[in-house]
């Protein structure tokens, strides 16, 4: 079984995922989330194809359109952690921690360089 933890950010919220083949070319999902929306999609989203999930060729993984359905913010990080764990437990990549750091500098300078 492979294992995702996503902490969004922000919102605060944790998603766990856990993937595991069940015997066919599928993989299996639980997920489980804090957050309400991500709750919906983990209901909805409860086995993939692996070799759908890992490419946008043809209709794309049905992690990006359930996630569009279900969660209404684009830079929610909870998709592609699914997908990471789904790749990870079908043997197309090893498994390895992502990071996203976010910062802001300080406030503009005016004009005049004060």
């Amino acid at each position: 079984m492979a294992r995702a933890e996503v902490f969004s950010g922000i919102c605060g919220f944790t998603t766990r995922v856990e993937a595991h083949k069940n015997g066919t070319r599928q993989v299996a999902l639980s997920i489980t989330s804090d957050c309400a929306a991500i709750q919906r999609l983990g209901a909805a989203l409860t086995e993939v194809d692996p070799f759908r999930e890992f490419t946008f060729r043809g209709a794309g993984p049905l992690s990006l359109q359930l996630a569009s359905k279900y969660c209404s913010h684009a830079a929610c990080p909870v998709a592609s952690g699914i997908i990471k764990a789904v790749e990870v437990e079908a043997g197309l990549a090893l498994p390895a921690d992502v990071s996203i750091k976010i910062s802001k500098d300080g406030p503009a300078q005016g004009g005049d360089g004060s």
